[in-house]
């Protein structure tokens, strides 16, 4: 039997995969959504959800691109249930879009997997004038998730089933501003620090799942949400940083991760019964951890809460 929790642990270390923590589920009847599937750890936790007997739709920016990733996982489980659709989180309205597509198809919704992000890219601004790496990986999720959260809701209600909301955030959440999240200074580019930034962004994603946890808990929803870091992983995430890319591949091979063992918590925290009624919680390496006290201000959590909500209203 596994001992889970912050003395015992999950079983699974740093070194498992996605498949090695997943082994045994049957995820079958359970539909998920996946952000930024088209790549790096959300086509693999894409690929070991659907080979768990999950339907995943990919939220994807590429069409194309995602349309291949499909194909090849098609080719390697031919029964995988697999659906691709064009999101973009760097813009609202093709949030509102893939919402409302996705409402339309009737498909119900057991997990909402927030993936994809940007990381540090020089200052520029989302197609709504808001910081890029605020809108794409926070902003964008948040209007995403209060979309779908109807869907999510009457799932879990009709099947029975728990819900479960996964934010993937990073480690990088303790390099942030001074202030964690400055509300008052999103769009200033004088002062703008893109690691910092990204971690802003990402500090983000823990508090705004730990409102989600505090908000389900106050209606008694059989929905859970938690966040994670997925570990140092070698992707395209990487693109704006050729020095940093360069030192990851030079000495990578001693501490980085890679894609199936960089997968591993998400399809954890998303499909394990050991997470079965765990809420409000940061994992790393497929077990429970601690995040900075920025990432624990329940007080910071309601006014980011609130300052998104003001900022995803409809125009």
């Amino acid at each position: 039997m596994w001992i889970f929790g912050r003395k015992g642990g999950s079983g699974f270390s740093a070194s498992s995969t996605a498949e090695e923590v997943t082994q045994g589920i049957d995820a079958t009847g359970l539909t998920a959504v996946v952000t930024g599937a088209s790549s790096g750890i959300g086509a693999e936790t894409t690929r070991v959800l659907a080979m768990r007997g999950a339907h995943v739709v990919m939220a994807v920016r590429n069409v194309k691109t995602g349309a291949k990733v499909k194909e090849s996982i098609l080719k390697e489980i031919p029964p995988a249930k697999i659906d691709v659709m064009e999101l973009d989180l760097s813009s609202m309205e093709s949030v509102r879009k893939f919402a409302s597509e996705y409402t339309s198809s009737s498909y119900p919704l057991n997990i909402l997997i927030n993936n994809a992000g940007v990381m540090a890219p020089p200052f520029m601004l989302s197609q709504d004038n808001i910081e890029l790496q605020f809108a794409t990986n926070h902003l964008g999720h948040f209007l995403l998730t209060n979309l779908l959260l109807e869907n999510l809701k009457n799932t879990a209600q009709q099947s029975h089933k728990e819900g479960r909301i996964v934010n993937v955030s990073s480690m990088g959440h303790k390099f942030t501003y001074r202030e964690g999240i400055r509300l008052d200074k999103i769009n200033d580019k004088d002062s703008y620090t893109s690691w910092y930034a990204y971690g802003q962004s990402k500090l983000a994603n823990i508090l705004h799942a730990n409102e989600l946890a505090r908000r389900f808990k106050e209606e008694g929803l059989e929905i859970t949400a938690n966040s994670l870091h997925p570990g140092a992983i070698n992707t395209n995430l990487m693109r704006h940083q050729n020095l940093i890319e360069g030192i990851v591949n030079w000495i990578g091979k001693y501490f980085i991760k890679d894609i199936p063992q960089g997968a591993a918590t998400t399809c954890y925290v998303a499909l394990h019964p050991q997470v079965k009624g765990i809420t409000g919680e940061y994992f790393s390496d497929s077990n429970v951890a601690t995040p900075t006290s920025h990432a624990r201000d329940t007080e910071l959590a309601k006014k980011l809460w609130d300052f998104s909500l003001n900022l995803t209203k409809p125009q």
